[in-house]
């Protein structure tokens, strides 16, 4: 069977699956379910064409990785044909872990278990069931290749993910301030002392790379329709299980049950098969699947949100530097306790506060470094004259007020 396949992407082309490792993986059940789970949750009911999944992104990913490592050679560097192919396979896994609705859910479905754990554990059983063949993009994953700039190809603040998911989800929500040249900055990567850096011509590149990142989170990841449909979707998720914590019978797949009907720690996770088999069958149409059965459950929070959640009756939010004032807060509790009729213990579930923070750049380990004509290296934030990147430095948080409309 031919495996050296390519496929037509929207956002770069052709791309090629360059070995028949990478084509097995691409194919096999794991990677397939990235299919059903969009890249950006419940973005979609702000932005109608932000449909794009994790498999795509991927795949994007992967293609950057191929072009990174292309330019790399080229510029001298060596890196052989085994470490190339284990770059590509690290990165094109770099995300199997995701759940359901990606970010959205996380810590919500498995508490306490991130995507990039869930990763390695997908990615450690695909090494068992490739006889080893994934030993040298392990290492590389897990930082402990002896040439850490493949690492930070992965994993960083100028990495081949980022580079990757900006352009995408810019291309598919319409936000074109998300877009980046990523083929300028890749073909001004370099390495020195086994450090991944750009070289000084690409300075006005990574400015406008780190830019569009932090606009890309307040117009894009954190806007508060897309916040208040996210939130929503926990709540309802943390409902669910709150029912069935008290042995309430709710319809669900087969894998959702397993979640909803368990309590499952961090180390169960890890320790038993069983969980991660069950969680390797879930993606968005679970979840989806279950929202329209339970706007028809007995119980009156659980379906009056996710009835809410299917016609689009999101909550009202509202995002400030300031606390949101107690006695505004409550005056809302009393009217949900009030117009529902419910208790004001369940009232958290239609009035709540939270916070959200963005960050586009952090200085010190893990930095961008560029490469100055002399070969000395410095930190993008003092090698730019542009003095809005210490403040990208700084981590802005921002509290929001979730309350529902009457």
């Amino acid at each position: 069977m031919n495996k050296n396949k390519i496929i037509n992407d929207p956002v770069y082309g052709f791309i090629s699956i360059k070995t028949p490792l990478l084509f097995d993986l691409i194919e096999h059940p794991y990677f397939q379910r990235l299919r059903y789970i969009k890249q950006l949750g419940m973005t979609h009911l702000v932005y109608p064409g932000a449909l794009h999944t994790r498999f795509h992104h991927a795949l994007g990913a992967m293609h950057l990785m191929q072009l990174a490592l292309e330019h790399l050679q080229s510029k001298g560097h060596i890196i052989t044909k085994e470490e190339e192919e284990a770059a590509c396979v690290a990165i094109l896994l770099h995300d199997i872990g995701h759940g359901p609705f990606s970010h959205a859910l996380e810590h919500t479905i498995v508490e306490g278990v991130s995507h990039e754990k869930i990763s390695k554990l997908f990615m450690a059983h695909l090494n068992e069931e490739f006889e080893g063949k994934l030993d040298l993009a392990l290492q590389i994953f897990n930082n402990q290749h002896p040439k850490k700039f493949l690492y930070q190809l992965i994993s960083g603040q100028l990495d081949l993910d980022r580079l990757d998911y900006l352009n995408r989800d810019s291309f598919f929500s319409g936000v074109t301030e998300g877009m980046v040249s990523s083929d300028r900055i890749i073909k001004l990567l370099n390495i020195k002392d086994d450090q991944l850096v750009v070289e000084e011509k690409g300075i006005y590149s990574i400015e406008k790379f780190l830019i569009a990142r932090r606009l890309m989170y307040w117009q894009v990841y954190l806007h508060k329709t897309v916040i208040a449909a996210e939130q929503m979707l926990v709540k309802i998720l943390f409902r669910a299980r709150e029912l069935a914590a008290n042995g309430e019978e709710l319809f669900a797949t087969p894998a959702l049950k397993h979640f909803l009907y368990h309590d499952i720690t961090e180390s169960d996770f890890y320790n038993e098969p069983i969980h991660l088999k069950n969680f390797s069958l879930l993606d968005d149409h679970d979840i989806m699947c279950a929202v329209k059965v339970w706007q028809f459950h007995d119980d009156f929070i659980l379906k009056t949100l996710c009835n809410h959640l299917s016609i689009r009756k999101l909550y009202k939010l509202e995002i400030s530097y300031e606390t949101p004032n107690p006695d505004r807060v409550n005056q809302l509790t009393q009217k949900a306790v009030d117009e529902l009729g419910i208790d004001e213990e369940d009232s958290a579930y239609f009035v709540f506060t939270n916070t959200i923070n963005n960050m586009a750049y952090k200085t010190g380990n893990g930095s961008i470094y560029v490469m100055m004509k002399d070969g000395s290296l410095q930190d993008i934030a003092t090698a730019s004259d542009n003095a809005n990147l210490e403040a990208l430095s700084k981590t802005v948080t921002k509290n929001i007020l979730c309350y529902t409309k009457f």
